[in-house]
């Protein structure tokens, strides 16, 4: 074999991949936080969604038995003769998409009943994923 060709280098230098390495650096900069951004918001309209569809079975549970309930938990336990429930379709009561318990007044302070989610961090007010998602916006 010829001298020269036994020196070919078939491989990647270290520069080579120190460059491909820190290009993959800067996309993973610029591309991830749009990702994280659009993974809060639509876990805030996933949340939305729950609150739209608590709401519309307090409404069965109202037209049913005449009044809301005290607690969201008569959705889907028997409370009397006139329950036609449960009133939520898997039969148990949904958490938000954080995994938190959504908060739930009767009677409401901005309509007949009130419902939020904390958002993120689990607490009133914030912004962004920790912002709260209510029943009356």
């Amino acid at each position: 074999m010829n001298r020269s060709k036994r020196h070919l280098n078939k491989g990647f230098t270290l520069i080579e991949l120190l460059v491909v390495l820190a290009i993959l650096a800067m996309l993973a900069g610029l591309v991830g936080p749009k990702v994280m951004d659009a993974l809060g918001s639509s876990k805030s309209k996933a949340a939305k969604v729950q609150i739209e569809d608590l709401s519309a079975a307090l409404d069965m549970y109202r037209l049913d038995l005449g009044n809301y309930p005290k607690e969201l938990s008569a959705l889907v336990e028997s409370s009397g003769s006139n329950w036609n429930g449960p009133y939520l379709k898997k039969r148990k009561l949904p958490k938000d998409p954080w995994g938190n318990d959504y908060v739930y007044r009767f009677p409401g302070e901005h309509g007949d009943f009130d419902i939020v989610s904390y958002g993120a961090d689990g607490q009133p007010g914030g912004e962004g994923d920790n912002r709260d998602i209510t029943s009356w916006d």
